[in-house]
């Protein structure tokens, strides 16, 4: 049970434990400022314009880059998330 909730995702991904941890939380920390960003947005449209919408084009891109690379490695295609 604890190989599977810890373990069997992050080397499916042919990364250690530290590197998931890394990755997602490399994430975890542009969708809090965009959401930041977002909600001072929403307060005063002028400000972070187009902050939300380009993190999420750059976090996509990381993502369909990260499952071209893991499909590279033989890991089933479509399975790569954070």
């Amino acid at each position: 049970m604890l190989r599977r909730l810890f373990l069997n995702h992050p080397a499916a991904m042919n990364e250690t434990y530290g590197e998931h941890m890394g990755v997602a939380l490399s994430f975890a920390g542009r969708l809090f400022a965009a959401s930041a960003a977002c909600a001072v947005h929403a307060l005063v449209p002028g400000l972070f314009v187009t902050t939300g919408s380009r993190a999420i084009a750059d976090l996509n891109t990381r993502l369909v880059e990260g499952r071209r690379s893991a499909t590279a490695r033989g890991v089933m295609a479509g399975t790569y998330s954070i």
